[in-house]
């Protein structure tokens, strides 16, 4: 941000602007995440949402704005449906006499055999659709490139990282009371076929772009599609796979996104036809988003590769006629990603590009995590996940 400041794209206001929307968007987030009221969530993502449209319109030019307001009309219309939902789920809980707790996810999942199975059915629908155009789910998805390509590089790293994970969140605490209630996996089937097309669709999209932050998010949008899928399928080993994969995929993305904006400014553009030779240009920068486009397209011995791996063993389990949709999804972005990333690593070295002060140890030390998370998982991490995988699955990752 300094660098964007030092070439005349930021002034002060709007670089005061943006730090104080970015603490604001990270404290709506962990709001989400720590809050225990269905409807103060809800408020959280809402003000989550508040916050990223000014980033995106940080740089106030007509693309930017665009993607603003595209990103305000679906994600509002998004939360509205989540807004509808949570009315059910609240008129739900007040038939059972405590309205003062109706709303309390505690309260709520302690006695969710006892919730009218039918409101719940129509409540999911409702924040399924409304949190899943967060999430970046297909056909909901057409806020996150343009808002991706616009905005500040930070942003871009955090609506990966935390967002979108905020967003799943909300879906399968909701999950889990519909699964309570209604004693059948009707949200799992909801959400593995939503996320079985995210997967899909993104691959496919992977190989028509080109902007180099449009690319990662579509990169994003695959990955929400994976756990998405493993969280609808159930079961312990997709369970906890899919909370591996949400671990790996943030720290991968996040260090990503760090060496795409630094590309960015030694290219002085974001179009992948002109960033090239990044090896030869910044060796640093030019590795970074080598090894954090494999790690991320699933080679071993990475985290994403063993979480991915996990999702494979238990589609063939239980879904085997599902395996080969998921090989080939794989394959697919696997080939979308190095077909862009080799040239721009690469390729032979442009005549103009100026060099930029990098600091990547954050970078450094996301791929490192990564890479232990796929030769071994630290035993409090796996016992965490494993408690995580119960209470959401009703069964232990073996």
């Amino acid at each position: 941000m300094a660098h964007e400041k030092a070439i005349g794209k930021l002034t002060d206001s709007r670089l005061k602007m943006y730090y104080s929307m970015y603490q604001g968007f990270m404290l709506a987030m962990y709001l989400v995440l720590t809050t225990n009221n269905m409807g103060i969530m809800w408020v959280a993502m809402e003000g989550a949402t508040l916050a990223t449209v000014l980033l995106v319109s940080l740089y106030r030019t007509p693309e930017s704005i665009e993607a603003a307001w595209k990103y305000f009309i679906l994600c509002g219309v998004g939360i509205a449906q989540a807004l509808f939902g949570t009315i059910l789920l609240y008129y739900a809980a007040a038939q059972l006499g405590d309205s003062d707790g109706a709303l309390l996810w505690s309260v709520l999942y302690a006695n969710a055999d006892k919730l009218n199975p039918d409101v719940l059915e129509i409540a999911f629908v409702f924040l399924l659709i409304g949190y899943g155009t967060k999430i970046g789910l297909v056909p909901l998805h057409n806020w996150l490139p343009d808002a991706h390509s616009e905005g500040p590089t930070p942003m871009s790293a955090v609506l990966s990282g935390l967002l979108l994970n905020d967003a799943l969140y909300a879906v399968v605490r909701n999950k889990m009371l519909v699964d309570g209630a209604t004693h059948s996996n009707i949200a799992g089937y909801l959400m593995m076929g939503f996320g079985m097309l995210s997967f899909l669709v993104a691959a496919l999209f992977l190989h028509r772009q080109k902007d180099i932050k449009r690319l990662f998010s579509y990169s994003s949008i695959e990955h929400m599609g994976i756990m998405t899928f493993a969280f609808g399928m159930g079961g312990g080993m997709a369970t906890f796979a899919a909370l591996l994969h949400m671990t790996v995929h943030s720290l991968t993305k996040s260090a990503i996104f760090v060496t795409v904006g630094y590309a960015s400014q030694i290219a002085g553009t974001q179009s992948i036809d002109k960033i090239h030779g990044l090896i030869k240009t910044q060796p640093k920068v030019g590795w970074g988003l080598l090894i954090g486009t494999i790690a991320i397209a699933g080679f071993p011995p990475f985290g994403v590769f063993t979480s991915e791996f996990l999702v494979l063993v238990a589609t063939m389990h239980n879904y085997p006629w599902l395996a080969p949709l998921l090989l080939l999804g794989i394959g697919i972005a696997f080939a979308g990603l190095f077909r862009h990333v080799q040239p721009m690593t690469y390729g032979a070295k442009p005549e103009t590009q100026q060099a930029v002060k990098a600091n990547l140890w954050p970078v450094m030390i996301h791929l490192a995590l990564v890479l232990w998370l796929g030769l071994s998982i630290p035993t409090f991490l796996a016992n965490w996940f494993s408690q995580a995988t119960l209470l959401i699955s009703g069964s232990t990752p073996l």
